[in-house]
């Protein structure tokens, strides 16, 4: 007897189910719809808001400034960890920052950085400090790994630094990047949201949500958040898929090379 085989995605849509089924549940027996609305009137106020121009200005906005912030925090961590694996100075010149970027309370930090670059700019500067230190630890873990009998390799025969970087530095590294970018994503993301919900820059999602919980317009804020995992999903998995191609590019033609 052949057992039936699901594809994967059938798994991530009956635990889907499952759970807005008890969501609907709940909800019908507690009949308080202003602490816990439906997911039919969570659904019929995401529509009201998705025929509006202002949704999606919204959304753009908050998603352009949390966006910066993580590049930055790429690029940064991705340099300060080139730094700080070459040089002892820098290591031990910039290793206190990376522990005090881990041990600073997120909402001390976001008070603080409102008062030094006003409200609309926070949300930007919290997701480069959230990602940075995850990104910087990361990088600095692939490069130590790299193999060091295939560097003395390369150096003895004079291989160009420019292939020495695509050919052994980058098949090393790729994976602790992709780790990086995982945790990182999803982390500011949601830390970026938090601080628009407590700074309320103008056009974001975060004073969508703090304005339905003020005005107690529970739908909307059950919508507000359905739109936030959402694009948090939707922002790891593009990055993420786009991260593996060019891990697989860099390891086929690691390979093709490696046969000639």
């Amino acid at each position: 007897m052949k057992t039936l085989k699901l594809p994967k995605w059938s798994f991530a849509l009956l635990s889907l189910c499952f759970w807005i089924g008890l969501w609907w549940v709940v909800a019908t027996i507690f009949q308080k719809p202003l602490l816990l609305p439906t997911p039919p009137q969570t659904l019929k106020a995401l529509l009201a808001l998705a025929v509006t121009s202002e949704f999606y200005l919204t959304v753009l906005l908050s998603l352009a400034r949390i966006t910066l912030g993580i590049l930055l925090a790429l690029v940064g961590g991705t340099l300060l960890a080139l730094l700080t694996t070459k040089s002892m100075l820098c290591h031990h010149l910039f290793s206190p920052l990376l522990s005090l970027f881990k041990a600073t309370p997120v909402a001390s930090v976001i008070f603080l950085i409102l008062l030094w670059v006003g409200r609309d700019n926070v949300p930007l500067w919290i997701a480069f400090m959230m990602a940075l230190p995850i990104v910087w630890s990361n990088v600095c873990e692939g490069l130590l790994q790299t193999d060091k009998q295939l560097l003395e390799m390369a150096a003895l025969f004079q291989v160009p630094k420019w292939r020495v970087m695509r050919q052994i530095r980058l098949p090393s590294l790729a994976p602790y990047f992709l780790s990086a970018c995982r945790s990182a994503i999803a982390l500011s993301w949601k830390a970026g949201i938090a601080a628009e919900v407590l700074c309320v820059p103008e056009s974001s999602i975060g004073r969508a949500i703090y304005e339905g919980k003020t005005y107690l317009m529970t739908e909307e804020l059950f919508a507000w958040t359905f739109v936030v995992i959402v694009i948090s999903v939707l922002i790891e998995k593009a990055a993420l898929s786009l991260l593996e191609k060019a891990q697989k590019t860099i390891s086929s033609q690691k390979e093709v090379r490696g046969s000639d």
